[in-house]
């Protein structure tokens, strides 16, 4: 009797177990569905605001009573000369400065959010405003930078004046996307360039044949399938697959040279990179500057508006990220114990 209680009480435990499993998974496949048909929302935020409030309060902290007293009278003067200046004409409109951010992935995923930010942009830009893209990117699958540098060009194509900002890195799809701008600012040590191509596929071929496993690939068309992870690779269809990374590293230079025609592609387009400061020199940037320094010199003339475009993350999506910034958390740990740096 004893045991038919203990059997219950532990067939009770895995049921309950088991249909907590089941709920989770059900609510992250519903909140994934419910995504899939919500759009996203366009999130706009004035930074000239920002940069003003940020001013006012180091002020306040830094003056004592009697000196931010004057400053204050001094601010009310000089905005009573102005109006006083403007008036009976119409109110002076400012330029406007549209900010948009790019941390492209390697699929460039991210495309998706930037179409909607520039055609949203667009749409009330004149030609006397300009658009600050702020790219971190280190590159990735060609299609999607093909698009996303696509994405960019549509901007220029409406005569608005387009400047991209690198902080950080803008190499290879990256820097496919940097070119477009009518100008490139970039930080010291940014990375810049790897004007190349590359693709890398395992093959197991060898360990299939030691475990007597066969593998068959059946195509229609010569070329259907150049290299295979699985199947024996001919030095015939490694030339075909060179001759098409050749191809594609032609379509990338061309592009290149089109919208920095100044520059001298055969010197830069050998897949190498470079820090902001040489990259200046070789003519793929044209000044050293971070993106916040640039935007507080905006700041104090033109109307500086940020614009984002972003859907809401549902469970499946935050479990994902938590987990991707967990791996790279460790990464970057081992990275700092192996003393494992750019060199």
């Amino acid at each position: 009797m004893e045991f038919l209680y203990e059997y219950g009480l532990f067939f009770a435990k895995v049921f309950t177990f088991v249909i907590a499993i089941v709920v989770v998974f059900a609510t992250a496949a519903g909140a994934a569905h419910k995504q899939k048909h919500k759009k996203g929302e366009l999130d706009i935020n004035d930074l000239s605001e920002q940069y003003a409030d940020v001013e006012h309060h180091m002020i306040e902290h830094l003056l004592d009573k009697d000196e931010l007293k004057k400053h204050e009278k001094e601010l009310k003067k000089k905005a009573k000369e102005e109006e006083k200046a403007n008036k009976g004409k119409d109110k002076p409109v400012k330029e406007r400065l549209f900010v948009i951010d790019f941390k492209g992935s390697i699929d460039a995923k991210e495309v998706d959010s930037l179409r909607e930010e520039v055609s949203a942009v667009l749409s009330v830009a004149k030609p006397e405003d300009e658009v600050l893209v702020r790219l971190e990117s280190g590159g990735g699958m060609v299609h999607g930078y093909g698009l996303a540098s696509s994405q960019l060009d549509r901007i220029r194509q409406q005569g608005i004046p387009l400047t991209v900002s690198v902080d950080k890195v803008a190499a290879s799809g990256g820097y496919m996307m940097a070119c477009v701008g009518d100008k490139i600012l970039a930080a010291p040590f940014a990375i810049i360039g790897s004007i190349g191509v590359i693709a890398q596929i395992p093959n197991f071929n060898k360990l299939l044949k030691k475990t007597d496993i066969e593998f068959e690939q059946l195509t229609a068309g010569e070329y259907k399938r150049t290299l295979t992870m699985f199947g024996e690779n001919t030095d015939k269809a490694r030339e075909k697959f060179v001759e098409e990374l050749e191809e594609t590293h032609e379509l990338f230079k061309t592009f290149v040279n089109e919208h920095r025609p100044s520059l001298d592609i055969a010197k830069v387009a050998t897949g190498e990179h470079w820090f902001g400061i040489k990259a200046k020199e070789l003519g793929l940037i044209d000044n050293i500057q971070t993106s916040d320094d640039y935007l507080q010199q905006q700041a104090k003339d033109k109307l500086v508006i940020s614009v984002k475009y972003s859907l809401k993350k549902g469970l499946a999506d935050k479990i994902s990220k938590a987990a991707s910034l967990s791996i790279e958390k460790t990464v970057g740990k081992l990275m700092q114990n192996n003393r494992i740096f750019p060199s």
